[in-house]
């Protein structure tokens, strides 16, 4: 078959462009990269050979790492599962990920802002074959997969587009390639540096990795697996590089959790919580990223029966003693051995997270920064370790600049205060600023201040926290009387000040089916108005998402809360109680309704209406 030549898909092009021409503060890790692949490749084929063993054959599974001076290339071969011409096509022509789009523009701004390596971006991208092309100008890729008669070639200097061809001179089995490496990259062709990073970086692969020079053939690698290594034995930098592999990630885990488990349940976990925010977090798909090995044999890297979706941020090793090694999919949904692992990890990691939250609160707070979000959605899903989660859940609040816990809300609580609340939003100095908590502020009650699209869910499910319900500031029925203001708190005095029922009544009428009602405010202090939802309606930010969300058609109808001190309002039921101003003060209700919804983030009812009775209003004033 004649070769053919194909394009990259448009995100690979911009991804090797960064690449290309972007500088990197470690070009070592392109090593560690095709090693990994290389291991997995072998870990793949280990786990079918055990209900297929013709698969593998005699062939050990190894890495061979081979430098050329004379022809200037560097060789990384493996003995693992190999791939079809499909899959070359596939894995190292496309990028199947969600995202991929918006991700290479963040990237791609980021490094021409030098807020970011281009390593660190594409390895949190998990795209490590690629990394071969900051120390090649060309990459030539051999291949057979397990079991198959034909061999493929895939061949691409990174400009755009890649060759594949039958190859009759692929490996028996596994893959092959071969770096042809750059002017300045020759250094990776010295024995002593490629000893250097194998040890550094992948030390840890648990087999063989070995270095072939002319006739000499040396294993440079421990080939042991470190999870089965007594904590005593393994370095920081041990676990990092570990890390680093088995989560395909380039920062350093911020916690790391290595256990060993004996008696009834054996088994072996080396977890891991990243410093930052992997990219994939909040995909659909919430996948878990653990990998289940059994007896040291790889069974599969991602098993989401060992831990609940809302760790999904954790990364790391099961190895068990106790399941069989030829356990399928339907086994591992069904096993009771995998269920009280699970419940053991789940107490363990959160355990670990209590600490981590007491000894270190700094640290804490930037963890739940990263991940507060995703631990959340346990709130919401898993009643068993609600009490838990409560306990380490953080917020912002009115009261402090950083995060508070539920603990120190409830200790903060104003005498005659009976609920915790919350108001829901999408950004949280807006929220700070909004009309609903005027009112709680001015009594010195703390506001949480919401702003992940879960805490519109976990707070209805959970309900209440240490017997206080939660309630949300934006509803009807705020209570704010029977809460005692804190000492020397100025009231608004009540001498002069007109009844506003004249022109509540008024509001009504001109604003008719546009509101539910029209209510004086006990919550208001600084501004005239607000809506509020009615106590039996959704929450006013929830029916926003669901409407964008199109799972809902149309808006409720709200209250319009109007402040009775404020200015305004007072010279309104002024203006109210003379003859023949109902026109007048009706056109300020629609006014005053639409800068309600404007503050709410929410256009005008009917923009041309807004713009003309404004318009109006200057010219009366201009006029006066």
């Amino acid at each position: 078959m004649s070769a053919e030549q194909l394009s990259f898909q448009a995100e690979v092009s911009r991804l090797l462009e960064i690449v290309a021409h972007s500088l990197y503060s470690n070009r070592d890790v392109f090593l560690r990269e095709l090693v990994s692949n290389a291991s997995d490749a072998c870990d793949k084929l280990r786990y079918l050979a055990l209900t297929d063993p013709s698969l593998a054959g005699d062939t050990p599974y190894a890495v061979t790492i081979t430098p050329d001076k004379a022809q200037r290339t560097l060789t990384v071969a493996d003995t693992g599962i190999g791939m079809t011409r499909e899959e070359l096509v596939e894995n190292l022509g496309t990028i199947a990920r969600s995202g991929t789009a918006a991700f290479l523009s963040q990237v791609e701004q980021q490094v021409a802002e030098g807020k970011a390596s281009g390593t660190s971006l594409i390895g949190q991208f998990g795209v490590g074959f690629y990394s071969a092309f900051m120390v090649a100008d060309r990459v030539e890729v051999r291949s057979r997969k397990a079991g198959a008669e034909a061999g493929w070639s895939w061949s691409s200097d990174g400009k755009g587009s890649f060759t594949v061809a039958e190859a009759e001179d692929a490996p028996a089995r596994g893959t092959v390639i071969t770096l042809h490496l750059k002017d300045d990259a020759t250094e990776y062709l010295e024995p002593a540096r490629i000893r250097e990073i194998v040890r550094t970086h992948s030390d840890h692969i648990a087999l063989p990795i070995r270095l072939v020079e002319g006739d000499k053939d040396e294993q440079i690698n421990a080939a042991s697996a470190l999870w089965t290594r007594p904590k005593s034995e393994v370095t920081e930098e041990q676990y990092k590089e570990f890390y680093h592999h088995v989560g395909r990630a380039f920062d350093d885990p911020w916690l790391t959790l290595h256990n060993k488990a004996e008696g009834m349940l054996e088994y072996s976990s080396l977890l891991f919580i990243p410093s930052t925010r992997p990219f994939d977090l909040f995909h659909p798909e919430r996948q878990v990223q653990l990998k289940l090995y059994v007896r040291r044999v790889f069974v599969t890297d991602s098993c989401r029966e060992l831990l609940p979706s809302w760790l999904r941020f954790v990364r790391g090793v099961v190895d068990s003693e106790d399941l069989p090694l030829n356990v399928s999919r339907e086994m591992l949904q069904t096993n009771p051995v995998l269920r009280r692992i699970r419940q053991a990890l789940v107490k363990r990691i959160l355990a670990e997270l209590g600490r981590k939250a007491s000894d270190a609160p700094e640290e804490y707070a930037t963890f739940w920064e990263n991940f507060g979000a995703v631990l959340k959605e346990g709130l919401y899903e898993d009643a068993d370790q609600r009490d838990t989660l409560l306990g380490l859940a953080r917020f912002r609040s009115t009261a402090a600049d950083g995060l508070v816990s539920l603990k120190e809300y409830v200790e903060r609580m104003r005498p005659g205060q009976e609920a915790i609340y919350t108001i829901q939003g999408e950004d949280v100095d807006q929220l700070a600023r909004s009309p609903q908590i005027e009112g709680f502020r001015a009594k010195g009650v703390e506001v949480l201040l919401l702003t992940d699209p879960i805490d519109e869910f976990w707070t209805s499910t959970v309900g209440r926290h240490d017997g206080k319900p939660f309630r949300s500031v934006t509803r009807g029925g705020a209570d704010l009387a029977k809460i005692e203001a804190p000492e020397g708190t100025a009231k608004p005095a009540a001498e002069g000040r007109k009844p506003i029922d004249g022109l509540l009544t008024m509001f009504r009428l001109a604003l008719g089916e546009a509101v539910k009602d029209v209510r004086a405010s006990e919550r208001l202090t600084d501004s005239p108005v607000c809506l509020v939802a009615d106590d039996g309606d959704l929450d006013m930010h929830l029916e926003r998402m669901l409407r964008a969300a199109r799972q809902i058609d149309s808006a409720s109808r709200r209250i319009l809360e109007v402040n009775p001190d404020h200015p305004l309002i007072q010279g309104l039921a002024a203006r109210a109680s003379e003859p023949g101003r109902s026109e007048e003060v009706g056109e300020v209700a629609h006014l005053l309704l639409d800068q309600a919804r404007i503050l709410e983030g929410e256009p005008p009812a009917d923009p041309a209406a807004f713009s003309r009775r404004l318009a109006g209003a200057l010219q009366r004033h201009l006029a006066a």
